[in-house]
C-alpha cells in the first residue's frame, strides 16, 4: 500500500478544458493540496464579450478550473451551474453563467482575486484557483512569414497552417505573487493538456514563471495533447510539443504522459476537416515517457451562437487519476 504524504502540493499550469479534465482527476485522490495556475489572456467568446464590457481579467479558463474543483460531488448541479450556458434571451445568448457570476463578484469585490476567493468559499473549492497574473494583457503571436497577429482569439481564428515562431505578451507583466508561491511550494507541477500557444505557453511566457520553475525542486510531469491544432501546432509532433516547453521553462521534465489509443476514425475525421490530426508519438525510448489509453470521446454540440470552436476528444479523468495517483504515490519510479 502507498504512504500519502499529506503535505504534497500539486500545481496545475494550463487553462481551459484541459487543465478542468486534470482537475477532475487530481480531486479524486485524497489528501493532496491542490493550486491550479490559470491565464488569463482569453479574448473570444463569452469571455471576450465580458472582458471587452466591464475591463476585468477574463474569467472562462478560471471558471472552468472553480467548476473541476467544486467539492460536492453529491451537487453535480453545482458544477453544471458554472458550466450551463444560454441559448436564448437578448444580450444572454452565447453567455456563461459561471461567466457571468464571477464578472458579478469581480463587480462587487472590486478584483478578481477576490472574487476568486468569494467563489472558493461559496463552491467549496478543493484547493485553489490562481490567476498567473492579476495585470491586463493581450498575446502578441508571431509567424514565420513574420506577420503578428493581436490577442488569443487569434489563435483560433488567424493563419491557420502558418508556424508561430513567437509569442509575448503586451503589457509585459509579473507572475502573480501566489501563483510564485504555489510553484515555489510545489512537490508536483503538472502542465498540460491543452493549447499549446493559448492555454500553456500563456502561462510560461510571463515574467517569472520559468524562473520559478527551473529553481523548484518539484516533479514536473508534461500531458501531450491528443490532437494538434491547425492554427496552433499544424504539423507539429510529440518532440516538436516537449522542446517547446523545456526550452521556455529552462530544463527537463520528469513525466511525459502520452496517448497511445486510436482515434475513432469518424471523430479523426471531424478533426482533418479543420487541419487538426493526432499528435504524432517520435519520443522514442526514453524512461521519462508513460505510455498509456488515455483517450474520451465527447459529445460537443457547436451552437451558432457560440463563437468558440470546441474539440470532439478530451483526455479520458479516470484513466488520468490512476496514472497520477501511481506517480504521486512513488509506484511509478524513474
Amino acid at each position: 500500500m502507498p504512504v500519502w504524504n499529506k503535505e504534497d502540493l500539486i500545481c496545475t499550469i494550463g487553462g481551459g478544458t484541459g487543465t478542468s479534465v486534470v482537475l477532475q482527476a487530481l480531486k479524486k485522490i485524497p489528501f493532496l493540496n491542490l493550486n491550479a495556475i490559470i491565464s488569463v489572456s482569453d479574448s473570444g467568446g463569452s469571455t471576450g464579450r465580458l472582458r471587452d464590457e466591464f475591463g476585468f481579467l477574463p474569467v472562462g479558463d478560471l471558471r472552468q478550473a472553480l467548476a473541476a474543483m467544486a467539492s460536492n460531488s453529491k451537487n453535480e448541479w453545482i458544477r453544471q451551474l458554472l458550466l450551463y450556458r444560454f441559448e436564448k434571451g437578448e444580450g444572454l445568448q452565447g453567455h456563461n453563467l459561471g461567466n457571468l457570476i464571477l464578472t458579478a463578484l469581480q463587480d462587487m469585490s472590486g478584483s478578481t482575486v477576490s472574487a476568486l476567493d468569494i467563489a472558493s468559499k461559496i463552491f467549496q473549492l478543493r484547493g485553489s484557483v490562481i490567476p498567473v497574473t492579476t495585470q491586463d494583457i493581450q498575446i502578441i503571436i508571431k509567424y514565420i512569414d513574420g506577420s503578428v497577429e493581436v490577442g488569443e482569439k487569434a489563435l483560433d481564428e488567424k493563419k491557420g497552417g502558418c508556424k508561430i515562431v513567437e509569442i509575448r505578451t503586451r503589457p509585459r507583466v509579473k507572475l502573480y505573487k501566489k501563483a510564485a508561491e504555489a510553484i515555489e511550494r510545489a512537490s508536483y507541477i503538472i502542465i498540460g493538456p491543452g493549447d499549446l500557444y493559448a492555454s500553456i505557453m500563456s502561462n510560461l511566457i510571463i515574467g517569472g514563471v520559468s524562473k520559478v520553475i527551473k529553481k523548484s525542486r518539484a516533479k514536473i510531469i508534461f500531458i501531450m495533447n491528443l490532437m494538434t491544432k491547425y492554427t496552433q501546432t499544424y504539423g507539429m509532433s510529440a518532440k516538436d510539443h516537449l522542446t517547446i516547453i523545456e526550452n521556455t521553462i529552462g530544463k527537463k521534465v520528469d513525466y511525459i504522459l502520452i496517448n497511445i489509443e486510436n482515434i475513432p476514425k469518424s471523430i479523426e475525421k471531424l478533426y482533418l476537416k479543420d487541419g487538426d490530426s493526432p499528435v504524432i508519438d517520435d519520443l522514442g525510448i526514453d524512461k521519462r515517457i508513460i505510455r498509456a489509453k488515455l483517450v474520451k470521446p465527447v459529445k460537443i454540440v457547436n451552437l451558432k451562437y457560440d463563437s468558440v470552436h470546441r474539440s470532439y476528444l478530451r483526455h479520458d479523468p479516470i484513466k488520468l487519476e490512476e496514472i497520477l495517483r501511481k506517480i504521486i504515490c512513488r509506484e511509478i519510479r524513474k
